[in-house]
Protein backbone atom coordinates (compact mmCIF):
# COMPACT_ATOMS: atom_id res chain seq x y z
CA UNK A 1 0.00 0.00 0.00
CA UNK A 2 0.84 3.45 -0.76
CA UNK A 3 -0.41 6.36 1.14
CA UNK A 4 -0.66 9.80 -0.77
CA UNK A 5 -0.56 13.06 1.57
CA UNK A 6 -1.57 16.48 -0.17
CA UNK A 7 -0.78 19.88 1.23
CA UNK A 8 -0.78 23.43 0.02
CA UNK A 9 -4.21 24.10 -0.66
CA UNK A 10 -5.73 27.05 0.33
CA UNK A 11 -7.36 30.58 -0.68
CA UNK A 12 -5.80 32.58 -3.20
CA UNK A 13 -6.77 35.83 -5.63
CA UNK A 14 -6.57 35.51 -9.60
CA UNK A 15 -3.37 36.29 -10.95
CA UNK A 16 -1.73 34.44 -7.83
CA UNK A 17 0.09 31.56 -7.16
CA UNK A 18 0.72 28.30 -5.07
CA UNK A 19 2.26 25.39 -4.47
CA UNK A 20 0.95 21.84 -3.93
CA UNK A 21 2.86 19.19 -2.00
CA UNK A 22 2.02 15.20 -2.45
CA UNK A 23 4.13 13.26 0.11
CA UNK A 24 4.49 9.31 -0.48
CA UNK A 25 4.93 6.93 2.08
CA UNK A 26 7.50 4.94 -0.35
CA UNK A 27 10.77 5.63 -2.41
CA UNK A 28 8.69 7.72 -5.24
CA UNK A 29 12.01 6.88 -7.78
CA UNK A 30 10.09 3.23 -7.73
CA UNK A 31 7.20 5.05 -9.08
CA UNK A 32 5.98 5.16 -12.62
CA UNK A 33 3.78 7.76 -12.77
CA UNK A 34 3.15 9.93 -10.21
CA UNK A 35 0.81 13.52 -10.85
CA UNK A 36 -2.42 15.39 -9.91
CA UNK A 37 -5.85 15.19 -10.75
CA UNK A 38 -9.18 18.21 -10.00
CA UNK A 39 -12.55 17.75 -9.71
CA UNK A 40 -15.01 20.97 -9.24
CA UNK A 41 -18.15 20.77 -8.14
CA UNK A 42 -20.51 18.95 -10.08
CA UNK A 43 -18.02 18.06 -12.68
CA UNK A 44 -15.72 15.13 -13.75
CA UNK A 45 -12.30 14.28 -11.93
CA UNK A 46 -9.85 15.48 -14.87
CA UNK A 47 -5.85 15.20 -15.58
CA UNK A 48 -4.06 18.57 -14.45
CA UNK A 49 -0.13 16.90 -14.85
CA UNK A 50 1.63 13.79 -14.51
CA UNK A 51 5.43 13.21 -14.53
CA UNK A 52 7.28 9.56 -15.22
CA UNK A 53 10.05 7.79 -13.80
CA UNK A 54 12.28 9.75 -15.92
CA UNK A 55 11.03 13.00 -15.94
CA UNK A 56 8.83 13.36 -18.88
CA UNK A 57 6.04 15.58 -17.95
CA UNK A 58 2.33 16.08 -19.29
CA UNK A 59 0.16 18.93 -18.76
CA UNK A 60 -4.20 19.43 -19.55
CA UNK A 61 -4.22 22.06 -22.17
CA UNK A 62 -6.01 24.02 -19.41
CA UNK A 63 -3.08 24.50 -17.20
CA UNK A 64 -0.09 24.31 -20.25
CA UNK A 65 2.51 27.13 -19.52
CA UNK A 66 1.06 28.32 -16.17
CA UNK A 67 1.32 25.11 -13.84
CA UNK A 68 4.24 23.30 -13.73
CA UNK A 69 5.47 19.75 -12.24
CA UNK A 70 8.56 18.51 -10.28
CA UNK A 71 9.58 16.05 -7.60
CA UNK A 72 12.06 15.54 -4.71
CA UNK A 73 13.15 11.80 -4.72
CA UNK A 74 15.22 12.88 -1.01
CA UNK A 75 12.16 13.90 0.21
CA UNK A 76 9.34 11.45 -1.76
CA UNK A 77 7.33 14.30 -2.43
CA UNK A 78 5.65 15.56 -5.80
CA UNK A 79 4.99 19.40 -5.77
CA UNK A 80 2.69 21.17 -8.49
CA UNK A 81 3.71 25.07 -8.78
CA UNK A 82 0.41 26.91 -10.04
CA UNK A 83 1.22 30.24 -11.51
CA UNK A 84 -1.60 32.82 -13.17
CA UNK A 85 -4.35 31.19 -11.40
CA UNK A 86 -7.49 31.49 -12.61
CA UNK A 87 -11.11 30.92 -10.72
CA UNK A 88 -11.97 27.86 -13.19
CA UNK A 89 -8.64 26.29 -11.62
CA UNK A 90 -10.98 25.96 -8.07
CA UNK A 91 -11.30 22.29 -7.37
CA UNK A 92 -10.30 19.75 -5.12
CA UNK A 93 -6.73 18.34 -6.35
CA UNK A 94 -5.82 15.05 -5.83
CA UNK A 95 -2.59 12.87 -6.08
CA UNK A 96 -2.26 9.61 -7.82
CA UNK A 97 -0.06 6.94 -8.72
CA UNK A 98 -0.42 5.25 -12.01
CA UNK A 99 1.02 2.64 -14.37
CA UNK A 100 0.42 4.20 -17.19
CA UNK A 101 2.07 7.68 -19.14
CA UNK A 102 -1.58 8.46 -20.06
CA UNK A 103 -4.00 8.31 -17.22
CA UNK A 104 -7.56 7.80 -17.13
CA UNK A 105 -9.95 7.20 -13.88
CA UNK A 106 -8.98 3.11 -14.48
CA UNK A 107 -5.59 3.29 -14.45
CA UNK A 108 -4.98 5.16 -11.22
CA UNK A 109 -3.13 2.55 -8.35
CA UNK A 110 -3.99 4.92 -5.49
CA UNK A 111 -5.40 8.22 -4.66
CA UNK A 112 -4.39 11.30 -2.05
CA UNK A 113 -7.47 12.59 -0.09
CA UNK A 114 -7.19 15.99 -1.89
CA UNK A 115 -6.80 19.01 -0.96
CA UNK A 116 -8.78 22.03 -1.97
CA UNK A 117 -7.93 24.71 -4.30
CA UNK A 118 -9.86 28.00 -4.57
CA UNK A 119 -9.37 31.41 -6.62
CA UNK A 120 -11.31 34.04 -6.10
CA UNK A 121 -11.63 38.23 -5.69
Amino acid sequence: QVQLVESGGGLVQPGGSLRLSCAASVNINSIYVMGWFRQAPGKQRDMVATITIGGTTNYADSVTGRFTISRDNAKNTVYLQMKSLKPEDTAVYYCMTSYSTTPTMKSISYWGQGTQVTVSS
